[in-house]
């Protein structure tokens, strides 16, 4: 319970991290977009800054996410190994109700 405390968590900070950064980046291009010479130039720049923050910040949280796939397949591939009977009664019951789901609409 508490991991998925902390994945919520760590879920909210990226969400409003990303959010930051992009009303940053939109801010500054703005002020660019009216801005002349040096100061534009300027502000462009920090924008892209801003943008590339963003980006390399996704790329960590695929990644993360990516890894936590892998572990949870490499989990369950162990589960089903060690139980298999278990495994096919889960998925069977599984598909009993996604049968009766359908059938209902």
């Amino acid at each position: 319970m508490a991991i998925n405390k902390d994945a919520a968590q760590t879920e909210e900070q990226f969400i409003d991290s990303v959010k930051v950064s992009l009303d940053d980046a939109e801010k500054l291009l703005r002020e660019a977009a009216s801005a002349t010479g040096d100061k534009a130039a300027e502000l462009r720049e920090s924008a892209m800054q801003s943008l590339r923050r963003t980006r390399e910040a996704l790329y960590e949280t695929q990644d993360v996410l990516l890894e936590r796939g892998r572990r949870a397949a490499r989990v369950t591939d162990d589960y089903v190994h060690d139980n298999p009977w278990q495994a096919i009664g889960m998925a069977g019951l599984a598909g009993v109700l996604i049968g009766a789901l359908i059938c209902r609409r």
